[in-house]
C-alpha cells in the first residue's frame, strides 16, 4: 500500500510510465548511481576518486551518517526509514516524500501507510496545477542582483487568472545574509561562501512589489510544461530542502542553480545541471531551460519604471514639456494649454503625468503633502474626458533578456603597441560590456567579471598578462526632464601601467560618477569624473592616485556598437604628471554568437606619444 500522502491518480500514472525493478540485491547494489537519486541527495562527482559528495550542508538532510559522502548508505538509510511503521511528521515518508515517491516507483515497495498532516497542509496550501519560471531582470545597484534573479511561481487553478497569480505562491533560493552587512561585505562572502542558501516560499505579490515597483526591475515569467504528477514530484522535493542550508556561491550554487535542481527532479533525464561548468547566471539558466523545450508560454511584466517611461516616451516633445510643468506644479490640470490639445491628446498627457507622480511619490519620496493633491487633481480632470482610451501598456520587447547573446566570451586579436606587434587573447566568464551585441540586456549597462587579457609579444617571444578584472561595473543612465539617474562605474584587478622606463603589472582601484544624455533613439553622451589608485612597489612611493574625467559618447545598435571619447588623469602622488588619452572602439555584431572588433588609442604620457591598435573576433558561448 502506498503512503497515505501521495497525492492520488497523478502519482500512480507516473509509476506506470517508469520502469519498475524487483527489489533484488543486484538492483538495490546499483540503484544509488541512478541519476535521480543522485539528484535527489544533490549529489556531485569529487573531483579525486570515483565518489560522490551532497552539497546539502545540513546533517539533518541525510538519514545516514555517511549520506553525504555516500549515496548507496543514503539509500540503504531511506529504505530502512520509509518501510517502518509508524506515524507522525518526523518519519521519513513524510520528511522525505520525493525520495519516498520515487523509490516506490523503482522498486514497487508495500509501503506502510503513514499520515504526513504539515506536509498535505502545505501541498493543499499552495495547491499548485501549473509552475512557471520567473526571471527578474538585472539590477546593478545591489551586487546580489546584477545578474538577475530566478525563482518559481506555483500557480493554482486558473479559475481568474490575474487573481489568482498574483496570491499565487513563491519557491525562491537566496544566501541568508545578515541584515547588517553591507554591499561590499555581501559580495566577498557571496563569492566565497560565506552564507548559508536556504529555500523559502513568499506570495507572489510580495515578489512583484520588491522587484517590479522598488528596484524597477521587469518580470519574465516562462509557465513550465510540467504535467501534474511531475508538479508533485517538484512541490515533495521543495519540502525536502524547503528548512535546510545550502552553502550559497554567488557564481554557482546560486538561486538559479538550485532551481536547475528542482526541474530536474520534477523531470529525471532533463539534466539542467550538467549545463552548469564555472557559474550558474541566472539568464544563462532560463535560456537552458528554453533549450530543452520545457516552455509553453512567455508572459512579459514590465515594472513600474519601464511603464512611466513607455507613458512618457508616447508624448511629443512639446507634450512631455507640459507633463514635467504638471508635475513640478507650474502648470494646473485645468490650465488653459491642456485645453487646448484634443481630448485623446489631453488624457494622454494627464495619464503620463499621474503615473510619473505616482511613481516618484513611491520610488523617490515625493512629500504626500505635495503629492496627493496633485494626484486628486489629475484624477478629477481625466474623469471629465470620456471618449478617450485607457493608457496603452508596454509592447512586449523583441527579444527577450534569454534571447541575448551568451555570457562567456572568448576573443582572438592581434595588435600593435608603439611598434611592439602583439597577438592577444581574453577570456570573460561574464557578463555584458556596453560595445557587446545590446538585444536582451539593459542599455548602457556594463558588468565583467574575471575577464584575463594575456598578450604575446613577437619582438622578443614574450608572453604578457595584460590586465585581469575582477569586477568592472558601468551604468550609462540617461537623464531628461524627468529623470535624474546617476551614471557611475566602479572596477578593481590589476593592469600594465607605465612607469617612465617600463610597463609593470600593478593592482588598481577605480570609480567614477557623472551623468549621461540621449542624443538620438541609440547614441547618449557622457561625462563622468573618476578616480583612480594603483599599488605597487615599482611605483615611486608604493603608490598612485588620479583624479580625472572621461568624455564620450555611446552608440549600442543591434549590428554596430561604438564607443569613442577622451580621458585624462592627474597622478599626484608619485610621479606628478598629466596621463591624456583618445580612444574609438567598434564592434561589429555577426549575429548573436559572434562579433568583429578594432580599438584605437593615441596616448600622450611621460611627455610621449604613443599608439595602440589591435582587432580581432569575439565569440559567444
Amino acid at each position: 500500500m502506498g503512503p497515505s500522502f501521495f497525492p492520488g491518480p497523478a502519482v500512480f500514472w507516473l509509476a506506470l510510465s517508469l520502469p519498475v525493478y524487483a527489489a533484488d540485491a543486484h538492483t538495490t547494489d546499483s540503484l544509488h548511481l541512478e541519476p535521480a537519486w543522485l539528484t535527489l541527495g544533490h549529489y556531485q562527482p569529487d573531483t579525486f576518486g570515483d565518489g560522490h559528495t551532497s552539497q546539502a550542508d545540513d546533517p539533518d538532510f541525510f538519514l545516514s551518517d555517511q549520506g553525504k559522502h555516500s549515496p548507496k548508505a543514503e539509500l540503504d538509510a531511506t529504505l530502512a526509514a520509509i518501510q517502518r511503521p509508524g506515524s507522525g511528521d518526523h518519519h521519513a515518508q513524510c520528511r522525505f516524500p520525493a525520495r519516498t515517491t520515487w523509490l516506490d516507483q523503482q522498486l514497487d515497495l508495500d509501503l506502510p501507510t503513514v499520515p504526513c498532516p504539515a506536509y498535505r497542509d502545505w501541498t493543499e496550501t499552495l495547491n499548485t496545477e501549473t509552475v512557471t519560471l520567473v526571471f527578474a531582470a538585472s539590477y546593478l545597484n545591489s551586487p546580489s542582483s546584477m545578474f538577475g534573479h530566478t525563482f518559481l511561481r506555483l500557480d493554482p487553478p486558473q479559475e481568474d487568472e490575474e487573481t489568482n497569480l498574483l496570491l499565487a505562491n513563491t519557491i525562491s533560493y537566496a544566501a541568508d545574509a545578515a541584515a547588517h552587512d553591507s554591499e561590499i561585505l555581501f559580495a566577498y562572502k557571496g563569492i566565497f561562501g560565506g552564507y548559508p542558501g536556504i529555500t523559502t516560499v513568499q506570495p507572489y505579490y510580495e515578489k512583484i512589489r520588491l522587484y517590479s515597483d522598488i528596484e524597477h526591475r521587469d518580470l519574465w515569467e516562462y509557465r513550465l510544461n510540467l504535467s501534474q504528477p511531475e508538479v508533485d514530484l517538484l512541490l515533495a522535493h521543495a519540502w525536502e530542502i524547503r528548512d535546510h542550508n545550502f552553502d550559497y556561491y554567488f557564481f554557482d550554487e546560486n538561486c538559479a542553480y538550485r532551481l536547475l535542481a528542482l526541474i530536474d527532479v520534477a523531470r529525471p533525464g532533463t539534466d539542467l545541471l550538467a549545463e552548469v561548468s564555472t557559474h550558474a547566471i541566472p539568464s544563462d539558466t532560463v535560456r537552458w531551460v528554453v533549450d530543452k523545450n520545457l516552455v509553453s508560454e512567455v508572459y512579459y511584466r514590465p515594472s513600474a519604471a519601464t511603464s512611466v517611461a513607455y507613458s512618457l516616451d508616447s508624448l511629443t516633445e512639446e507634450q512631455q514639456t507640459l507633463a514635467a510643468a504638471m508635475a513640478n506644479g507650474y502648470v494646473a490640470p485645468s490650465d488653459p494649454e491642456l485645453q487646448q490639445l484634443s481630448a485623446r491628446q489631453r488624457a494622454s498627457v494627464l495619464d503620463a503625468t499621474y503615473d510619473y507622480v505616482r511613481y516618484q511619490s513611491e520610488a523617490d519620496g515625493w512629500p504626500r503633502e505635495l503629492a496627493a493633491p496633485l494626484s486628486h487633481d489629475l484624477l478629477v480632470a481625466r474623469s471629465g474626458i470620456e471618449a478617450a482610451p485607457a493608457p496603452e501598456t508596454p509592447p512586449q520587447p523583441a527579444i527577450r533578456d534569454d534571447q541575448g547573446h551568451d555570457t562567456f566570451r572568448a576573443s582572438v586579436s592581434a595588435g600593435q603597441l608603439a611598434h611592439r606587434e602583439f597577438t592577444q587573447l581574453t577570456l570573460r566568464p561574464a557578463y555584458h560590456d556596453v560595445l557587446d551585441p545590446p538585444a536582451g540586456y539593459r542599455p548602457g549597462a556594463q558588468l565583467q567579471f574575471l575577464r584575463l587579457d594575456a598578450r604575446y609579444y613577437t619582438d622578443n617571444d614574450e608572453l604578457q598578462l595584460e590586465q585581469l578584472i575582477g569586477v568592472e561595473i558601468r551604468s550609462l543612465s540617461p537623464r531628461d526632464q524627468f529623470f535624474s539617474p546617476l551614471s557611475w562605474q566602479v572596477g578593481f584587478g590589476g593592469r600594465r601601467t607605465d612607469t617612465g622606463d617600463r610597463r609593470v603589472l600593478t593592482p588598481y582601484l577605480e570609480g567614477g560618477a557623472g551623468g549621461s544624455w540621449l542624443l538620438g533613439q541609440q547614441l547618449q553622451a557622457f561625462a563622468i569624473a573618476t578616480a583612480d589608485l594603483e599599488i605597487d612597489d615599482d611605483l615611486h612611493r608604493g603608490y598612485d592616485a588620479a583624479p580625472g574625467a572621461d568624455l564620450g559618447l555611446l552608440h549600442q545598435g543591434t549590428r554596430f556598437s561604438l564607443l569613442a571619447g577622451a580621458k585624462t588623469k592627474a597622478w599626484i602622488v608619485s610621479n606628478q604628471h598629466r596621463q591624456d588619452q583618445v580612444y574609438i572602439k567598434g564592434n561589429w555584431h555577426l549575429g548573436r554568437d559572434f562579433s568583429l572588433f578594432a580599438e584605437f588609442t593615441r596616448e600622450d604620457h611621460y611627455d610621449r606619444y604613443q599608439s595602440t591598435w589591435q582587432a580581432g573576433i569575439h565569440a559567444y558561448f
